[in-house]
């Protein structure tokens, strides 16, 4: 069990499956709605604690989720697995890179060896001018410290998938997963906060429907749950409420938790 006595807090960039949300093209009544919790990016959250702010995910919509964010500062990033939708947007990170000089990412090894492959102007001895470079971190299923925030990862099952959620202090991270093994169940005891992925209410061979996290929600049992990760074919985020229990709700761009 981890626990951290120190504030935390979580702002949700994204909040969408990979395609978004609208859908390119969809006339559905989601996709047409006015209001704009409907409207989701690709999936990524800042964690701010112990003075330090933590990107987890960097997809394709990160520049313009950083330029409407509460607050652009930035001290490492954390990936959950190589998916494009989760990944897409490293390039968008030069800024910080040509601040710091090398900008840090965690990641499992695959996700370093997919970033060099598809970014290789950013790694290697001679790369190219001014393109933004990286230090990279490989984690695996053993707690780290990133940047001096202490890190446990939550190995999750995305399809055939092995990827990462993750816990810092009482508040933990879970996104693209469709099996959480016992050992995962373990570290996730007395989190106060828990965010996972539901994709819609429909079966899917890769993803939480709602349904099924509602009962990672019930085994967990956090004061508060957020789900994230959701398709169109969630329905309005206003009527979320109507159907959800007690303390857990759909999370949506832009919100902001404190614990």
């Amino acid at each position: 069990m981890q626990s951290n006595q120190q504030s935390i807090e979580i702002e949700f960039l994204g909040t969408g499956t990979s395609t978004g949300v609208p859908v390119v093209g969809c006339q559905c009544a989601v996709c047409k709605s006015t209001d704009a919790r409907d409207s989701r990016m690709r999936s990524s959250a800042l964690i701010r604690t112990e003075g330090k702010t933590i990107l987890i995910d960097c997809g394709p919509d990160f520049r313009m989720q950083m330029l409407r964010a509460t607050d652009y500062h930035l001290d490492a990033m954390i990936a959950t697995h190589v998916h494009y939708d989760h990944v897409g947007g490293v390039d968008d990170l030069r800024p910080y890179c040509h601040r710091l000089g090398y900008f840090p990412i965690y990641a499992r090894s695959e996700v370093l060896k997919d970033l060099r492959m598809k970014m290789p102007y950013s790694f290697g001895a001679n790369p190219y001018p001014g393109a933004p470079r990286f230090q990279e971190h490989e984690v695996g299923d053993e707690p780290f410290c990133c940047e001096g925030v202490m890190v446990t990862p939550l190995p999750v099952w995305h399809g055939k998938l092995l990827i990462n959620g993750y816990r810092i202090g009482d508040l933990a991270y879970i996104t693209d997963a469709k099996t959480i093994d016992e050992s995962t169940f373990e570290r996730l005891a007395g989190v106060r906060l828990l965010v996972i992925n539901g994709l819609r209410f429909k079966e899917h061979s890769t993803h939480f429907t709602i349904a099924e996290a509602l009962e990672v929600i019930r085994r967990v049992n956090p004061e508060q749950a957020y789900i994230t990760h959701l398709c169109h074919d969630a329905g309005f985020h206003a009527d979320s409420e109507k159907i959800l229990p007690e303390g857990v709700h759909f999370a949506y761009d832009g919100l902001v938790v404190r614990i």
